[in-house]
């Protein structure tokens, strides 16, 4: 394949691309605050060990008051 054939490739594939595109409604900022994957749950706090790894003392990530997201 030559440089020319090469660059119809391009335009053509970049035609097809453009042809399927559509006007896409104007951007919304998602709002991911009551998403229920954010809700904590409120345990007592910890200084011992880690509630998911045992063997590691807590330092307090978060991670046992979420469902891990």
């Amino acid at each position: 394949m030559n440089e020319e054939a090469l660059r119809a490739l391009v335009r053509e594939t970049i035609a097809r691309l453009d042809s399927r595109a559509t006007p896409e409604a104007e951007p919304r900022p998602l709002n991911f605050g009551h998403h229920t994957s954010h809700y904590r749950y409120t345990l007592p706090p910890s200084d011992g060990p880690c509630l998911i790894e045992p063997t590691v003392r807590c330092n307090h990530c978060g991670y046992c008051e979420s469902h891990g997201h």
